[in-house]
């Protein structure tokens, strides 16, 4: 793959690639993952959908890669018993952290953290950023709810002419990564949507609604805990007995 892998455009230092094109790989990535989950003799669960599993041709067409940690999947059989943790921190959906049984859509769960990434060229949290835009998918669901995504994506530089792929991106994004597995749309449906031939539905609250985020009296998170872990589980993500594993598996990622 000659042009690496697509992390090396939104957080290294290759050329920028135009908006136009980065649809266009947001498009044919989900090509590729509804591949896998609809179209193969067993349905392949890759458990890893991040930028850095993207790899990019001559032609920067994307290729889904690095099958390590995926599973052959029955169709039969809607549910796959985990044995650990798979995934990567940031992409993994919140149900890959518990010990109970899991769908094909902790990978639709992934592919909408990493639309969130590709409209907004940066990783999805940075601590350097002012809090309310720190953790771009709380951002986008608080831009959307103002009313307000179309000056998200201005912020972000989308071209004027680019703007709509955006704003049905970070739509099909926040559906992608609803709490409950159920609620997420299957990737031959996210296809259709990102393509324009199928209406977007209102995403409802994508984090738990049963843990929403408290504020203090200055506009901080209610928490005591470090400033990662807590972005982690006080977002709604993961709940308070899932903390300590998300800090493990946080240190060993970063090592």
């Amino acid at each position: 793959m000659e042009n690496g892998s697509l992390d090396g455009f939104l957080f290294g230092d290759k050329m920028a690639i135009d908006w136009c094109k980065m649809h266009e790989i947001a498009v044919g990535t989900a090509k590729g993952i509804a591949y896998m989950h609809e179209e193969c003799e067993q349905r392949i669960v890759h458990y890893d959908i991040k930028p850095g599993n993207i790899l990019l041709d001559r032609n920067l067409c994307p290729k889904v890669a690095d099958f390590g940690l995926a599973k052959l999947h029955n169709r039969e059989s809607s549910r796959i018993l985990m044995t650990g943790f798979r995934g990567t921190p940031w992409y993994a959906a919140p149900e890959m952290w518990k010990p109970y049984p899991v769908t094909y859509k902790c990978d639709v769960y992934s592919f909408g953290m990493l639309m969130f990434e590709i409209v907004g060229r940066r990783r999805n949290h940075d601590p350097n950023l002012s809090e309310s835009t720190q953790w771009l998918p709380r951002w986008t669901w608080d831009m959307l709810q103002n009313g307000e995504l179309l000056a998200m994506v201005t912020l972000c530089g989308v071209p004027e002419s680019e703007r709509e792929k955006a704003l049905r991106m970070l739509k099909v994004a926040l559906l992608c990564i609803q709490y409950k597995p159920e609620a997420r749309p299957a990737m031959n449906t996210v296809v259709k949507m990102l393509e324009g031939d199928m209406e977007i539905p209102t995403p409802e609250y994508p984090l738990d609604p049963a843990k929403p985020s408290q504020s203090s009296e200055n506009g901080s998170e209610l928490d005591s805990e470090s400033s990662s872990s807590r972005t982690v589980y006080s977002e709604g993500l993961y709940s308070k007995p899932e903390k300590q594993t998300v800090e493990n598996e946080i240190e060993l990622a970063t090592r």
